[in-house]
């Protein structure tokens, strides 16, 4: 055969080669939402295709709260619509994906593995994703609420980080009448009908000693700690450090004004550090720290429990490729890419030690602490419910529609019917 011919018999065999190759791929389709920075998801999976060349990974991004997500991914999956492959649910929604079988169980994948693999995890991140016993997802990175606060502000009046809610008001009042910026703000928490508003109520009752409910699963809401949520906004209002359109603060609304320098204190999740570090247009880079948030005098301090966990969808057509790259996504080397790219809370006890993290995110050190303590808001497969239940009464008690007896009563009706 001639060189000539040699040559074209090849060049005919490459789009045949090409075909092959391609109908050998599987393509998998994975959703993220707006805030868990999908340009960094963009990255890692990069990577995996690169190691797994049979594998394109598309990204879905969704809306920018947790909110929005669900209620396009309620569509998605009532649909039963195999059009998502693997899929980033928020920590609170684990039993309710195990109630509606939206998410494949993945013990049977996981085999012989299955208990080591969940034993490598922050405890409150393996039990998270174990429901009733069968394991519904696997952590993708944590979260926790931090009090943030401008350290050079607090260093120019020389003051020191709160360790209580009194002592914050004071604090604030203190920087605010120094500064004399009338664009300042003492400090910020979800106020809207969001899910973080749920937190709002939360975190101070806790702070206080109190529970939602009891050994039994019986509501406490009458106890005093169920009022103190609503006498510190007040008490922080009245002081002028809570700002008077806190009903209408979203969580990222909160990043953006603290980013401005606009904000003295906010409670906020760990996802903002990076964004205040590194952000073109951030005001506040190397003039922010955190510590635990405050608790009432005599108390201990508390935080919700956040995170986004790797669902494989129960309607994919491809799972078992699906469960290989969710095992990845939740690999100890991806939970320390993302704590560089993006200050993802690692999953993982080893990877807030290693030192490229360290390095990345100084504050890991005493992040890990507070997120091994943080608390999770009520586990139920109607958490929807008890979540609107909360924000709403939250809500209104913020806009000054509703009386604290009014959001109480209310939430202790509606919650005994949910949560029985």
């Amino acid at each position: 055969m001639t060189l000539f011919r040699l040559a074209a018999a090849a060049a005919l065999a490459l789009p045949l080669l090409a075909s092959a190759a391609e109908a050998q791929q599987t393509t998998l389709r994975v959703f993220t939402g707006g805030q868990q920075r999908p340009d960094v998801m963009r990255k890692i999976l990069d990577l995996y295709q690169q190691r797994n060349p049979n594998v394109k990974a598309e990204v879905e991004v969704g809306g920018a709260t947790s909110d929005v997500q669900q209620q396009y991914l309620n569509t998605v999956l009532s649909a039963r619509d195999s059009v998502l492959d693997i899929i980033l649910i928020d920590v609170i929604r684990p039993a309710q994906w195990a109630a509606q079988q939206w998410a494949e169980p993945l013990d049977t994948y996981l085999g012989a593995e299955r208990n080591a693999v969940m034993a490598r995890y922050l405890p409150a991140y393996r039990d998270a994703n174990i429901i009733d016993g069968k394991v519904i997802a696997l952590p993708y990175f944590a979260d926790a609420q931090f009090l943030y606060f401008r350290k050079d502000l607090l260093e120019k009046h020389k003051l020191q980080p709160p360790k209580n809610w009194e002592e914050l008001i004071t604090t604030a009042q203190t920087v605010l009448k120094g500064e004399g910026n009338a664009n300042l703000r003492g400090f910020e928490t979800a106020g809207a009908p969001i899910e973080g508003t749920v937190c709002t109520f939360l975190v101070p009752m806790w702070g206080a000693g109190g529970n939602l409910t009891d050994g039994q699963g019986r509501l406490q809401l009458d106890a005093a700690a169920a009022k103190k949520p609503f006498e510190l906004w007040t008490q922080m209002k009245q002081a002028n450090v809570l700002p008077p359109n806190i009903a209408e603060v979203v969580t990222d609304r909160m990043r953006l004004n603290f980013q401005a320098g606009n904000l003295l204190f906010a409670m906020q999740w760990g996802y903002a550090w990076n964004r205040f570090q590194n952000d073109a247009d951030t005001q506040v880079k190397d003039k922010v720290a955190v510590v635990p948030l405050p608790s009432f005098a005599g108390g201990q301090p508390a935080t919700c429990i956040g995170g986004w966990q790797v669902a494989v969808s129960a309607f994919g057509k491809n799972k078992a490729e699906a469960v290989k790259l969710a095992r990845f996504l939740s690999s100890p080397e991806v939970s320390k890419m993302q704590a560089i790219l993006a200050s993802h809370l690692p999953v993982f006890a080893e990877v807030y030690d290693d030192a490229e993290v360290l390095q990345a995110n100084p504050w890991f050190a005493q992040a890990r602490p507070v997120v091994l303590t943080a608390r999770s808001r009520p586990i139920s497969p109607r958490y929807n419910e008890v979540s609107d239940i909360i924000r709403s009464n939250m809500n209104a008690f913020l806009a000054g529609t509703r009386t604290s007896d009014q959001a109480l009563s209310d939430m202790n009706q509606r919650l005994a019917r949910v949560m029985r």
